[in-house]
């Protein structure tokens, strides 16, 4: 009798055991997402502050797909990297271009989103600044830890670094810099909602030549994780509703 109560306890036991191993695995991970909400229409805050945005809606429904949660975590852009290397954060989502500089200190899952440079400039120097190259040796604005800062300072030595596009915007419209320099998304978008129709676009279509793809970076030594990832945005495509939050940032399907 006492063998027999022993097995059974041994049988409880292992149901439990696996019992709990099974509450473990369907348990919703809560990723912490960092992002730098100032880079309209990808990421901004609302008049509640709350952070929105097509890069927001992207990683909700990446964690929705994949059975997870977000907290979105916001700090400057320029902090984002360093957060994720110390595992502060679980992931970045934030316009990030992924590029080779930045794959030598962290992963990044497959692109979500092609993007160009685009430069505007005031309409009255509109004869003046017609090539990308007019602007060698001229005072540019740029949103601090960008591709367009990099790529500004392969043109001059005089670059404004400010935190946020909209600033940068204004330094463009009182005069305090020649032209400004960001991802296009967010230039005509901050174009769009500033109204300052003294401002255009310089068009070259030379800046169509160097596309950039945008990626959600991961702590290199969490592989796993950016396998989830992906596999969360592959199921989003198929599902149509990649397909959706384009269109409803952008107006278009892709």
């Amino acid at each position: 009798m006492f063998s027999g109560i022993l097995k059974m306890k041994k049988v409880f036991a292992a149901c439990a055991l696996a019992l709990s191993a099974f509450c473990v695995s369907a348990q919703a991970d809560t990723l912490k997402v960092g992002s730098h909400p100032t880079f309209a229409p990808f990421e901004f805050v609302d008049s509640e502050g709350k952070a929105i945005g097509f890069d927001i809606d992207l990683i909700n429904a990446i964690a929705k797909a994949n059975g997870d949660t977000v907290e979105i975590v916001s700090m400057p852009f320029d902090g984002l990297i360093p957060a994720l290397v110390t595992n502060q954060i679980d992931a970045i989502i934030s316009g990030m271009t992924i590029t080779d500089a930045r794959k030598e200190r962290v992963e990044f899952t497959d692109g979500y989103y092609k993007s160009i440079q685009s430069v505007l400039i005031r309409k009255a120097d509109a004869e003046k600044f017609k090539k990308v190259e007019d602007l060698k040796g001229q005072k540019i604005c740029t949103q601090i830890g960008t591709t367009g800062d990099k790529f500004a300072r392969t043109l001059s030595e005089d670059v404004i670094a400010m935190n946020n596009e909209p600033d940068a915007l204004m330094e463009l419209r009182n005069g305090g810099c020649a032209a400004l320099i960001n991802d296009r998304p967010t230039n005509l978008y901050y174009l769009l909602q500033s109204k300052a129709t003294e401002i255009g676009e310089l068009k070259d279509d030379s800046l169509y030549l160097n596309p950039e793809f945008y990626g959600i970076a991961v702590n290199k030594n969490n592989k796993a994780l950016v396998k989830r990832l992906n596999a969360g945005l592959e199921k989003i495509a198929a599902s149509g509703e990649l397909k959706s939050i384009h269109e409803k940032w952008f107006g278009v399907a892709d």
